[in-house]
């Protein structure tokens, strides 16, 4: 059996200030975008069912996946789209734990080169792209002594480059997080994050040693989304009004 990708989300409708008191709106979606033809479709539905319009301001927060980014320029080109900051401190920790291993080589050299690591995550998180990318350039330049003496200066330097990339491509969508903090306003998928366990969970890991079928997986993601959102039983009874159904909407067990 081949890999192939999921796409997974969580849409959350904010009531402004003032407005009746209620609880945010919340709705999970997940596809395999291969055999659905419709993604772009299903995107607008869980916004509709929200009761969104599409003038109204849309955030966007995604990991930089290409083929999530063209789906949500696509869906909304007006909205703000950016890049969120658990993605990139996740690389950046990464970067972080080379760095205790310097120190472990050299004292002094490894801490200056975690504390240029600190710098470049400080420019990130305020959005100035261009001086992160210099500093990039410093640190590859600063660890050039540990070639010798670092079993995993191989793997930095391929985890610097990988993160100029990441930077690179993404540069566009890059803000100043910390202003936007500041601001109240969101920075981080990290409920987007807890989406993928919810709605993918184990049963698709390697461990379970199961073989989805790309069109298996797809109509099984359809059906927890719809049980999570509290969905499936209004289904049930639109396709079989004469029965007399009783659902109880629990979450799928993992």
């Amino acid at each position: 059996m081949s890999d192939f990708e999921v796409i997974v989300g969580k849409s959350i409708l904010s009531f402004e200030e003032g407005a009746e008191e209620r609880a945010p709106s919340l709705k999970r979606f997940g596809f395999v975008q291969t055999p659905d033809t419709r993604s772009k479709r299903r995107l607008y539905e869980v916004l509709q069912s929200q009761g969104l319009q599409m003038n109204q301001a849309i955030t966007f927060l995604s990991d930089g996946d290409d083929t999530l980014r063209e789906l949500q320029l696509e869906m909304s080109p007006k909205a703000t789209h950016i890049l969120d900051w658990f993605h990139l401190t996740m690389k950046l920790t990464g970067l972080g734990q080379y760095g205790k291993g310097l120190v472990q080589c050299e004292a002094m050299l490894g801490e200056a080169i975690r504390d240029k690591i600190e710098r470049l995550k400080w420019s990130l998180w305020h959005g100035q792209v261009d001086k992160a990318l210099g500093k990039i350039d410093d640190l590859e330049s600063a660890i050039e002594p540990f070639s010798e003496t670092y079993a995993r200066f191989p793997k930095l330097v391929k985890a610097l480059s990988a993160l100029r990339t990441y930077i690179v491509n993404n540069r566009h969508v890059i803000p100043n997080d910390g202003e936007r903090y500041r601001n109240g306003e969101p920075i981080a998928t990290g409920l987007v994050e807890s989406t993928v366990n919810e709605v993918v969970s184990k049963r698709f890991g390697k461990k379970q040693h199961m073989q989805w079928s790309k069109e298996g997986a797809h109509l099984l993601l359809q059906t927890r989304v719809r049980t999570l959102n509290g969905e499936l039983g209004a289904i049930f009874q639109r396709w079989y009004p004469d029965m007399d159904l009783e659902v109880k909407e629990t979450p799928l067990a993992a």
